[in-house]
């Protein structure tokens, strides 16, 4: 999801005034609905693009907080079958689930990365819709859940991945009657017809939330996601 000010110049009257100061203010908008509790500040949507040849979302459809020595590994995975990569942590066990393509879970917690691709008659994501409208229908897709007390959005991105292929990624915080505070990592590209989501989800309590080593390590994994 800073103001600029003007000092007059000291010194000779004849001195000529000082050339006025351009401060870049960053795109900033107020969520959809209030935070959760009163005593939260409304969060801020940051929208950014970037693009990048290397680096490759539920969609509508954890563990505390570790060090950064202790941080999980990670290691490539490579699905050929259905032509994407990303990044996991070796430690994480992959596990079977109805629906997902990929699952790997932290322990027996509610930490988890899944993949889900689903035919679709979109030839690109960009046909659907612009981050801004895919991540609105994402948070309203949220909100509709019944374990879902409150979800707000963080951050909207977009990036290139291989060959071009425009990738979204967003990043936002729900809050659930299964499991608690969680921050969630997604990403989405379509290809040959066929929608591929990445959901990252990692408990961010108050009491532990997540720190920035992990973070670091999650981002990796969003941003590995990408077509063959």
């Amino acid at each position: 999801m800073a103001m600029a000010s003007s000092l007059p110049c000291v010194g000779s009257a004849t001195a000529p005034p000082p050339p006025p100061t351009s401060v870049r203010r960053p795109l900033k908008l107020s969520p959809i609905h209030p935070p959760v509790t009163k005593d939260e500040t409304p969060a801020v949507v940051t929208i950014s693009r970037r693009s990048s040849l290397l680096l490759p979302f539920p969609f509508f459809f954890s563990s505390s907080s570790s060090a950064a020595a202790s941080s999980p590994s990670l290691e490539p995975y490579i699905d050929p079958a259905q032509g994407f990569t990303l990044l996991r942590p070796s430690s994480w066990i992959q596990v079977e689930k109805a629906g997902a393509t990929a699952l790997f879970e932290e322990g027996k917690g509610s930490n988890s990365i899944g993949v889900v691709v689903n035919p679709v008659r979109l030839a690109s994501l960009k046909d659907f819709g612009t981050p801004e409208f895919v991540a609105d229908k994402l948070i309203r897709a949220e909100r509709k859940k019944e374990s879902t007390k409150d979800a707000e959005l963080i951050r909207v991105d977009e990036r290139l991945g291989h060959s071009g292929l425009p990738i979204y990624e967003f990043e936002y915080q729900v809050d659930s009657t299964r499991g608690g505070m969680k921050r969630i990592f997604s990403a989405a590209f379509v290809t040959s017809r066929k929608l591929y989501l990445l959901n990252i989800t990692y408990s961010d309590r108050p009491e532990n939330p997540l720190d920035n080593s992990t973070r670091l390590v999650l981002e990796q994994v969003l941003h590995s996601f990408d077509t063959l």
